[in-house]
């Protein structure tokens, strides 16, 4: 079997490894434009901030890796075009310039994503920072210790961490994003303006509800919204991604935005050609439906079922419930599955509830409070997702919200689920227990 991986950051480098594993035997070519694998861009901020040891570890895998399991690595090799029907794709070697054309018996299209770049005027400034990939993260950790203040347009969980990464090492930071709040997105505003909050008490200037509308400057940059100007050594851009899966266009079925529509097999429309990772959908089990969620978990995971299925449908995807948690100016925030808000974007009818409480017994010598949402279906009651704040590291909530959603259970049977007690850590009464009864309560008195 002659296989061709098409981009190797998480799903192409899992999607080696898992194929090579189970069959040794088959011949995989891995094309790769950049020269490097497996980068966990998750953690740019943190080396920004100087959180990390080493920023070689920020790589979990290496082509020499793959190559020692038996892959043909292609790396700072452009693929340029691939032809279905007769299975063949076009590759251009980035170092030496030449073009040769290869055959597969499948593909796995693994090409990831790109940063949204609006047409805004003045995009291409030379102060615009991304943070992307690993030449982007060695841009922002060369341009860091000179810059004295820092514009970070976007404030989803990339972009919030960047601007309190920034804020703490005493940089000058403003936080532009065109939503009501930080991270509005991931949580709704009961948790939302507190985050924002904390961002205020930390000097952060927060310019919620604008929208950019040009760059420009050459010493210093200046971001001019619809509301006003803001002047900084450097903008960063971190509104988000696109799949890139131009080469796949009108050859497999697709969302409008161009992530790849798979199975439950991550076969695509066309047997032959797998799709993992960014540059393809979910199955988001909060509402049944394909969405497009770019996250490392997602792309890992499916990474690993092409390697199951790749021979024959073996192993189904479970699907995703988009469990995510960020440690912003030493609290914690967490979150799996549907926010009431999120709901309400994709048109579905859902109950909610928000609980307050000491995380543990008040005898202890400190205790700290939790903020918690949980958010339901008011006609099944299964729940549809939970989001966590507090000082204390809540982080691991999010993953038991997320076997809640997985399996498909009811308020009434998580405010009931056996968990725990000890005083160091929790009530008698668990606080995930404690939010569903809440629910329960809520739920029932509408009745």
């Amino acid at each position: 079997m002659k296989v061709a991986i098409v981009g190797c950051t998480h799903a192409g480098t899992f999607s080696a490894q898992q194929i090579l594993t189970e069959h040794p035997d088959y011949e995989v070519t891995v094309y790769e434009r950049n020269d490097n694998l497996s980068f966990l861009s998750c953690g740019i901020a943190l080396w920004v901030g100087d959180h990390v040891s080493d920023p070689n570890k920020m790589f979990y895998s290496s082509p020499e890796a793959l190559t020692k399991l038996g892959a043909n690595m292609k790396m700072e090799h452009d693929v340029l075009n691939i032809d279905t029907d007769n299975k063949t794709l076009e590759v251009k070697d980035l170092k030496t310039g030449e073009v040769s054309t290869d055959s597969w018996d499948k593909l796995v299209v693994t090409t990831g994503s790109a940063p949204v770049i609006p047409p805004i005027d003045g995009i291409d400034n030379k102060r615009i920072k991304m943070c992307k990939n690993w030449a982007d993260a060695e841009e922002l950790k060369k341009v860091s210790p000179d810059a004295k203040s820092i514009i970070v347009i976007g404030a989803g969980y990339i972009g919030a961490e960047l601007a309190e990464q920034y804020s703490v090492t005493g940089k000058e930071v403003t936080l532009i994003d065109g939503l009501p709040s930080v991270l509005a997105k991931n949580f709704d505003p009961e948790i939302s303006s507190r985050v924002a909050q904390d961002y205020k008490d930390h000097g952060v200037k927060l310019q919620m509800n604008e929208m950019v509308q040009s760059f420009s400057g050459d010493d210093q940059i200046t971001v001019t919204t619809d509301k006003g100007s803001y002047t900084a050594d450097y903008a960063i851009l971190c509104v988000g991604f696109r799949p890139r899966t131009d080469l796949m266009t009108g050859k497999v079925d697709m969302l409008k935005n161009g992530a790849i529509i798979t199975d439950e097999y991550m076969q695509t429309s066309n047997k032959d050609i797998f799709a993992a990772g960014d540059s393809s959908v979910v199955h988001y089990n909060p509402t049944g439906k394909d969405d497009y969620i770019p996250l490392a978990t997602n792309a890992v995971r499916q990474g690993i079922l092409v390697g199951h299925n790749i021979e024959k449908p073996t192993m189904k995807y479970m699907g995703t419930q988009s469990s995510s948690a960020v440690a912003l100016f030493d609290k914690t925030m967490a979150s799996s599955g549907l926010t009431a808000s999120g709901a309400e974007v994709r048109g579905l009818k859902v109950d909610s509830i928000t609980l307050e409480q000491d995380y543990r017994p008040d005898f202890m010598l400190s205790t700290t409070k939790i903020l918690m949402r949980l958010v339901w279906d008011p006609e099944t009651r299964r729940v549809l997702g939970g989001s966590f704040y507090s000082d204390y590291d809540c982080a691991q909530s999010s993953n038991v919200i997320s076997l809640a959603i997985q399996n498909k259970m009811t308020i009434d049977e998580l405010s009931m689920v056996d968990m725990f007690f000890q005083p160091n850590y929790d009530q008698p009464l668990n606080y995930v227990n404690a939010i569903a009864m809440a629910a329960v309560a809520q739920a029932d008195a509408k009745k």
